[in-house]
């Protein structure tokens, strides 16, 4: 039967017929692996001839053909049509169908990116992706391969709102290392967009204490922002990476980073003139980086941590000494930081227009409102989740052959003898 496959008019009937139960769709799916040569070789195969199939009906014959006239150098003309042609098969594929080829699945998603980066209008491409995400994806704990290509679009496009909906799932089953790197990078960086500081600093955290033999651009572009991003948000900075971070990490991320820590050093120093001019001798480096931005937020939270102090020694202050205790240019300075604080949420106090003195006063929060209760609610529930998880995890690594035996094999290679209690082999009788 796949031998008298030579041209697609043979294929597109064998779609038409085992595109119904899964044991169709089972025989058909053995059919075009067995036709994909000859279907790259048929001079007569055009786009035009994947209008005698429906893509929601026929989605993974669609699949195959589509992978086929896309997967060699598109004439620049074409490019927008095949875009179009991608997306729309995308959007009205039946997910059942193309997870029998998930693979191929995601190298055409792939190649949609790349397309779309192309014609320079990454906002065409995040839509599709998102779709895209949620079809191939079996499980919302499971990471896919298209999780980074979908965030890079939405960060590209500056929709950071469309690429923090596929962040707020816990990721507990990854395929590739470097799929997980790049996720939680790029949606560190949509966090920072989004100024939702705490889940960048989650993200960016997942990349530096990842496992790695050694340390990669990934972790490393990553530990520049977490720098940053710790700063802004937490006010304080410590030279030490976490400690459940690998010893590579450890050693090398450091020593790769000194601009970055020469501000954190600074910043906690709490000298504005000394962190500015840290920051001035070092512009080019963070400028080719592209975290000059971050560093002027790093440093505008500075003036922010400062008045933060105050607010912990003094009742009453005037504007023009809350100015010059934290080395700002003047009184109307000082009255803009402390607004955008009292706005932020970070202080509460009133400010006397009449006098321009600032009155610090308590948190009015009681932590007894219904909103609350709701919200300490969630977090207990998401706790008792990951909990859960865990012990699941724990339980399937346990039995897991894999893992039992490279446990055996490390216990075997610090061996030393009698010196040392092992597990019997055998037991005899």
């Amino acid at each position: 039967m796949i031998g008298a496959m030579s041209s697609v008019e043979p294929v597109i009937a064998t779609i038409q017929r085992l595109s119904g139960s899964s044991w169709e769709l089972s025989a058909l799916h053995d059919v075009l692996k067995g036709a994909n040569e000859s279907l790259r070789d048929d001079s007569d195969f055009q786009l035009s001839t994947l209008d005698q199939l429906d893509p929601s009906k026929h989605s993974l014959g669609y699949l195959y053909l589509l992978d086929v006239l896309t997967c060699g150098p598109v004439w620049k003309g074409k490019a927008s049509d095949v875009v179009l042609l991608i997306a729309r098969f995308i959007n009205s594929c039946d997910a059942v169908q193309i997870r029998l080829a998930s693979e191929k699945f995601v190298s055409l998603c792939k190649r949609f990116k790349d397309k779309v980066l192309e014609l320079r209008d990454p906002l065409r491409g995040v839509a599709p992706l998102l779709k895209a995400v949620h079809k191939i994806q079996v499980s919302t704990k499971r990471l896919t391969a298209l999780h980074p290509d979908c965030l890079q679009l939405c960060l590209l496009a500056k929709c950071y709102k469309a690429g923090f909906s596929i962040l707020s799932d816990d990721t507990l089953e990854v395929d590739q290392p470097r799929d997980f790197y790049l996720y939680c990078y790029y949606g560190g960086m949509i966090c920072i967009g989004l100024k939702r500081f705490q889940k960048a600093l989650e993200l960016l955290y997942n990349v530096i204490t990842a496992p790695m033999h050694l340390v990669n651009a990934i972790a490393l572009e990553a530990y520049k922002k977490y720098i940053l991003v710790t700063l802004i948000h937490s006010g304080q900075f410590s030279i030490s990476l976490p400690k459940c971070a690998s010893t590579s990490a450890q050693r090398s991320l450091k020593s790769w980073c000194t601009p970055y820590i020469d501000v954190g050093n600074c910043y906690n120093d709490g000298k504005i003139s000394e962190l500015e001019a840290v920051v001035v001798a070092n512009s080019s480096d963070f400028e080719k980086d592209k975290n000059l931005g971050l560093v002027k937020q790093a440093m505008s939270s500075l003036y922010k941590r400062n008045i933060l102090r105050l607010t912990q020694k003094y009742l009453t202050l005037s504007l023009q000494d809350i100015a010059s205790m934290v080395q700002l240019a003047n009184a109307k300075e000082a009255e803009m930081h402390v607004l955008q604080m009292i706005q932020d949420g970070q202080i509460h106090a009133l400010i006397n227009q009449k006098d321009g003195m600032v009155r610090f006063l308590e948190d009015p929060e009681q932590y007894k409102t219904s909103e609350m209760i709701e919200i300490m609610d969630s977090v207990i529930q998401r706790t008792i989740g990951l909990s859960k998880n865990l012990l699941a995890m724990d339980e399937s690594l346990s039995c897991d052959p894999l893992y039992l035996g490279k446990v055996g094999r490390e216990r075997q290679r610090y061996d030393f003898g009698d010196d040392f209690d092992t597990a019997p082999q055998k037991f005899s009788m």
